[in-house]
Parts: structure tokens; sequence; C-alpha cells
């Protein structure tokens, strides 16, 4: 056969693979409102930039008529392109190939290009769009996500690894986007859970939908399983496509700079977004977007323990980790969820060598018997943990209050910050004025002829005694107590002299975080 030939059978089978599981499989997966596996890479990677490999593979399978079947491709589309000229390594499961269905051979493609990934040193997109496990394959279906899986934990902190949930994602499938570092779900669209509706129905006898049981407003408002909800594929990719320029392509790198620019002062004026009521409520993102560049800050879990925000931006063209309080949800305090949400973004950024900035404005941790009850004293030691643990440069601002616990928690110069700046108005101190006030001089009120107003003399006096960063300052444990108009000029400054930074560890083969 000629050169000629044999290269017109390789467009025919090419052409035949490239089908999927055919017209009407294609039609039924548009009907649903879902762009096909191969759309979806293409959506996401720069225009022609996308390589394929394994095109061919096929299943092995012999039982249950699968020595019959042709799976094209089976049922995963992998390769390699960039993102804004960014390389990344990615897979898309096809839905319209068997429904997506993990066999040992669908599994071994995944883990070569999850393999190149970590060769090559670049993040690994996943997008994942499966009924499950392939029965037919037995165990050699729960081998493959093994070997997934195991590939998953070894890449952590080595290089970025994005799941993208755009259909069902059920079972044991779940753990693979679990164990990676940012998840990303579309609404009507993406579901998780380890048990399906039905199966809850016939063992519990409970009755609830797809949606309200995994759909994507409920892992990224109450599991906090996602860390990124979109309205639909389109925006979903658009948000891939922006946290890739926040981040690099692995440890050994740092996220590449981008031009300075200044914060846009008019639309952000920092002396004025604090109320001069120390009670009442601000939005914290107003606060970073005062000092960061463009004013620009790409949230992360947005929907998840509010209370808590975190998130990626820029200093001096250098991308930036900021995890601040958020008065606005329950005063900033830190509980269960917050506390996760904070220890896991945190030890992402120390990964990837991302510095931290932390702005710090809460009463402390959330009583209650829930709290308690829900292990706040395990949670709460994480973002403990996390910031003592971390050895990137770690910049603290206190802008309000910084009471008992929580002043600690929130990278404190006792857990290693390497600079703590304040606001005149900050408060640091055991408790908050008013409860230390009713402790300390309990008698004295009981006792008094008018309770109520040696009550009120009592707090101002605590007040201007200790709720102040003087104190604190006074001790060194604040580096400088500064205007907010010099908050980005100070914090600049401090993370260039901080740029060089090496700790040292002692040896160990790791920690025991408090999981």
């Amino acid at each position: 056969m000629s050169i000629k030939l044999k290269t017109l059978d390789l467009k025919k089978r090419m052409q035949s693979a490239l089908q999927g599981g055919g017209a009407k499989a294609i039609e039924k997966q548009v009907a649903m409102g879902k762009m096909t596996a191969r759309e979806r890479i293409i959506s996401l990677l720069d225009p022609n930039s996308f390589h394929e490999y394994d095109l061919f593979v096929e299943h092995a399978a012999k039982d249950f008529d699968m020595d019959k079947k042709h799976l094209p491709g089976d049922g995963v589309i992998t390769g390699t392109g960039t993102i804004n000229g960014f390389p990344v390594c990615i897979y898309a499961q096809d839905f319209t190939v068997a429904g997506g269905s993990l066999g040992l051979m669908h599994a071994r493609k995944i883990t070569k290009i999850m393999d190149h990934a970590m060769n090559l040193k670049i993040p690994i997109i996943g997008i994942n769009d499966s009924g499950g496990a392939r029965i037919q394959e037995g165990v050699n279906s729960l081998a493959g996500y093994g070997e997934i899986f195991y590939r998953n934990t070894r890449a952590s902190g080595v290089i970025p690894q994005i799941s993208v949930i755009l259909g069902p994602c059920a079972g044991g499938a779940v753990y693979s986007p679990a164990l990676t570092d940012f998840v990303f779900v579309v609404d009507k669209i993406s579901k998780m859970f380890i048990t399906g509706p039905e199966v809850i129905k016939s063992v519990l006898g409970e009755e609830i939908s797809m949606e309200e049981l995994g759909g994507a407003r409920v892992h990224s408002e109450i599991t906090g399983n996602a860390h990124f909800f979109s309205e639909s594929e389109t925006e979903c990719f658009e948000k891939i496509k922006k946290l890739v320029t926040y981040i690099p392509w692995s440890n050994q790198k740092k996220a590449d700079p981008f031009p300075k620019k200044a914060p846009k002062t008019k639309q952000f004026k920092i002396d004025k977004i604090i109320p001069t009521d120390p009670r009442e409520p601000y939005d914290v993102r107003d606060v970073i977007r005062s000092i960061s560049d463009d004013s620009d800050f790409f949230e992360v879990q947005e929907m998840f323990a509010a209370n808590m925000v975190v998130g990626f931006g820029r200093l001096n063209g250098q991308t930036i980790g900021f995890v601040a309080n958020q008065p606005m949800v329950l005063a900033g305090v830190l509980d269960v969820d917050s506390s996760d949400k904070a220890a896991r973004f945190i030890r992402y950024c120390d990964s990837f060598n991302i510095p931290l900035v932390t702005l710090v404005d809460l009463p402390g941790y959330l009583p209650g018997i829930d709290q308690e009850h829900a292990g706040v004293i395990r949670h709460g030691a994480k973002i403990l943990y996390s910031y003592s643990e971390a050895t990137v440069p770690k910049i603290t601002v206190i802008l309000r209050k910084a009471y008992g616990g929580g002043y600690i928690a929130m990278c404190s110069r006792h857990l290693r910050a390497d600079f703590v700046f304040a606001w005149p108005t900050a408060e640091i101190a055991v408790m908050g004025p008013e409860g230390a006030a009713n402790i300390i001089f309990r008698h004295e009120i009981m006792n008094a002829e008018k309770p109520e107003e040696v009550r009120k003399k009592k707090v101002a006096e605590y007040k201007k005694k200790f709720a102040n960063p003087y104190v604190a300052a006074a001790h060194g444990y604040i580096d400088a107590v500064i205007e907010p108009s010099e908050t980005r000029r100070f914090v600049n400054h401090a993370l260039e002299i901080s740029a060089q930074k090496k700790e040292m560890v002692p040896e160990k083969k790791h920690g025991i975080p408090p999981f």
C-alpha cells in the first residue's frame, strides 16, 4: 500500500474516532445543554494548541458482550495544549461513549497524561462527565480509579491539579476531584455524590433530587467541595483561564509576573471603607481591592463559609494569596468551615510559592454547642497549623478587632508572620471591652448604686488601656502602626524585602495536621 493510501486510511480512522459515540449520542448530549468533550477542550485551550494522544486506544474487555462493542478512544480524550500561552495537560471524559464510564484502558489514558504532567511539571486539568465505573470490567475499573487517586496524591503540592465537573460524577469517581486543588462546577449540569437518590431512597426511605443532593449550588454553598461556581460552561472556562494566570506551572517556580498597576483609588478609597462605629460591618473585599494591582481580586470559594474571604490578587505584578475575615458575615468569626477554608488555601499558597497577605478583623472563634460538637477545636487548629507550617512570606495587617484566639490564629507574630502592621483602629485584646469589663469589674459593677453607669465607665477605661494597637506594639508584637492610606506601600515593601526568604524547618518526613 502506498503512502498516499495509508494516509487516506489514517484520515478515515481518525474521522471515525473523532465522532465519539456517534450523531445520536452527540445530539442527546447537546439536548442536555452540554458541550461535547472535544468542544470543551477546544473552548478551554488556545486556538489550534490542542495535541491529542492515544486516539486509537481500545478496551480489551470480553465479558458481557463487551468484545462486540467498539468504544472510540475508550470514552476519554487526552492531550496537551496551552491556556493564555501556559502549557497544560488535559483530559475530558466523553459521555457520548458508553456514558463516559471508566474501564481499564480509559483509566490508563488518564494516568498516562497525569504522568506526563508530573514529568513535564505542568498543570493537569480533568473534565469529568461520567456514569462511573464500567461495571462490565469489574475490578479492573476499581483498579483504574485507585491508580488515578494515587497519582492525584503524589502530584499534590507538586503541580496544580484542576477538576471540572460537567456532568455526573458519582461513587468512587468523586474522590479524584476531592484530591485536586480546585474544583469547578456549573449550575444545573454538575452532579457529585457518593450514593445517588435511588440508593438513599432504598436504604433510608428519604426522597431527594439529584440537584438537591449533589448539585453545583450544594457543593459551592454547603459542602465546600467546589471552589468556583458558574452559570454556564463558557463562564466556567473563562474562570479557569483566569485562574491559570495566577498560579505557577509547578512548585519549582513562581507565578509569572504581570505589569504593575495602581489600584482604582477613585472607586475603592481605603480611608472611607471602614465605618467609624467599630460594630458596623463593611466588605473586606473592598479593602483588598483598595491595595491590589488594578483593584483585581479573584475570589476562591466565594459562596462557602462567607465569613472568611480567600483568593488571589497581585501586588507590584506578583501573585499574592489574600486571607481576610469578612465582618459582613457573622462578624468575621472563625468557625469550623471558615477554618477549613482558610487552612486549605494557605497550604496551597505555601506549596506553590505564593506569598500570603492576611487582613484581620474578628471577635474570635464562634461560641456555641453546635460548633463545639462539630469539632471546632480540631477544625480551628487547622488554621493555626497551616500558618505555622507556611514558609512563604507572610504579611499581616490588623484592621480592627483581633480578640483572643482569633488574634493568634490569623497569622500573628507568634505564628511567625514576617511583618505585622496595625491600623490605629485596631483593637488587640483577650476579649472585647464589654465582656472583659463585665468579668474584671464584676463585683464593682454589681455593688454600685448605678451599675449601668459604672459598667459604661469601666468599658471605656478598658478600651482606653487595652483595646488599641499600642500595647501590642510596645511588646514588639506589631512592627508598625500605620495609616490606612499607607497599607499598600508598607505591604509592598515588606513583600519585596522578604522575597528571598528561606526558613529552616526541622528534618521530618511530614507533620500530622489536625485532619
